[in-house]
């Protein structure tokens, strides 16, 4: 099972990583804080959970700096996990896509000649945000699983998930999807350790539409 260690030397190699290749824009360094691994200048993140416009939610995140990640298209990624007794009690792993490419529309000929933005500037994309979080606490099976994600902001929106997401599994999740022609081009910079969390989805949770990696 991955240590506590283990995860914060994983977000600090993605940050490395994404900055090289050039997908990211800014960043905040892993932060450790009593066992609370979160970035450097973490402001409350609850506004993301606010029953409030997403376009301010995302503006409120972006102004506070609120993120581990802002990648090239505004995108941001936040990675926050909580350790006790050296155990993962929870995470909150989340994507929001920028609502708008305003850097694109101020400056389009620098994003038309390179092929890695192919995806993010396709006419028909529609940005909702991904939230995938471990949350034992709470658990009710069916209704909320111990491992869960939540698309765009429905309030009962809680896909089962099979485990815990170690951050290489989450990032390479979002770049496999949402930047997919980036991801092939740069993909063997990126691997995943064989070091995972142990299951947590049910046997009923199972049996529906779930998420799983094995």
């Amino acid at each position: 099972m991955p240590s506590f260690k283990a995860i914060f030397r994983q977000i600090e190699d993605i940050n490395s990583k994404l900055i090289r290749l050039g997908l990211s824009v800014a960043q905040n360094p892993p932060s450790n804080k009593n066992g609370y691994i979160t970035y450097s200048g973490m402001q409350d993140v609850s506004v993301a959970l606010k029953n409030i416009a997403y376009d301010e939610i995302y503006k409120k995140l972006d102004e506070g700096k609120n993120y581990n990640i802002k990648m090239l298209d505004g995108a941001l990624i936040q990675m926050l996990y909580t350790f006790k007794n050296k155990t993962l009690i929870s995470h909150r792993l989340a994507f929001f896509p920028a609502p708008n490419l305003e850097s694109f529309q101020n400056e389009p000929e620098n994003y038309e000649q390179d092929e890695i933005y192919a995806d993010i500037l396709a006419r028909n994309v529609v940005t909702f945000p991904i939230r995938f979080d471990y949350d034992p606490e709470n658990f009710k099976e069916l209704e909320h699983p111990k491992t869960h994600a939540t698309f765009g902001q429905y309030k009962n929106c809680r896909i089962p998930v099979s485990e815990p997401l170690t951050p290489e599994i989450f990032v390479i999740f979002i770049l496999r999807n949402f930047y997919n022609t980036a991801f092939e081009k740069y993909s063997d910079e990126f691997n995943v350790s064989k070091c995972r969390f142990d299951q947590t989805v049910t046997s009923k949770e199972k049996a529906l539409l779930h998420l799983g990696i094995y």
